[in-house]
């Protein structure tokens, strides 16, 4: 049994996530401070990201934030200091609006596009071919991966390292969260076409259950080859 495939859901149709940043704009609208959802906030990981990318890399290179959702990482991203470009995409045309909005009205600098990332035919993807030192992904592979679009028979998850590996410029990183692959499944999954490497992994708290030990988050560094 392939335990990376996982069943379809409707948090893997772009309808659900227009719905639900359509809602936080209009949220935000009411209430500035609130900016919406920190996904993975219970186990940290936002914090762990940062502070991963911080230990990590030069703070002047690019990164592209895929299914930026509000923008939320890269925002904790720049106000940590980082120099460098910030670029957020989600297909969900909602989510940018609502990204773009915050951005506006806080002053931040980070620019948001539309974008299909899995379509080898999208522009975004097209006009920033190995534009990125750094590629992060929190849930949006999850949310991939529970969608039953198809991209010339194959799955998004299956298309998702060849497509993303354009973004990247050689031996650039890129960072993957996941709550619905173990450390293992994901690597698997990324790993599968070729185009990327394990370079390094963040440590998450373990919980043992069944005489089986594992974390229910993960996080793990890709080198593009």
């Amino acid at each position: 049994m392939d335990t990376t495939k996982l069943n379809h859901s409707k948090l893997g149709t772009k309808e659900y996530w227009d719905n639900f940043y359509k809602l936080e704009k209009e949220n935000f609208a009411e209430n500035p401070d609130d900016t919406g959802e920190c996904w993975f906030a219970d186990s940290g990981a936002e914090e762990k990201i940062v502070d991963f990318v911080f230990s990590n890399l030069d703070p002047n290179v690019s990164i592209c934030d895929l299914g930026t959702g509000n923008g939320h990482l890269l925002f904790e991203i720049l106000q940590e200091g980082w120099k460098g470009q910030l670029v957020g995409v989600d297909y969900s045309e909602a989510s940018v609006q609502f990204a773009k909005t915050i951005a506006k009205t806080n002053d931040l600098n980070v620019e948001f596009y539309q974008s299909d990332i899995l379509n080898l035919e999208d522009q975004f993807l097209k006009t920033n071919a190995g534009n990125f030192d750094l590629v992060l992904d929190k849930g949006t592979l999850d949310a991939i991966a529970l969608s039953d679009n198809l991209y010339d028979g194959k799955t998004g998850q299956e298309v998702y390292p060849d497509t993303v590996k354009i973004l990247l410029k050689k031996n650039a990183v890129l960072l993957v969260t996941s709550c619905n692959f173990t450390q293992d499944e994901l690597i698997k999954v990324i790993t599968a076409s070729g185009n990327f490497e394990v370079w390094k992994t963040v440590e998450y708290p373990v919980f043992e259950f069944g005489g089986v030990k594992g974390s229910a988050i993960c996080t793990v560094a890709f080198r593009r080859r």
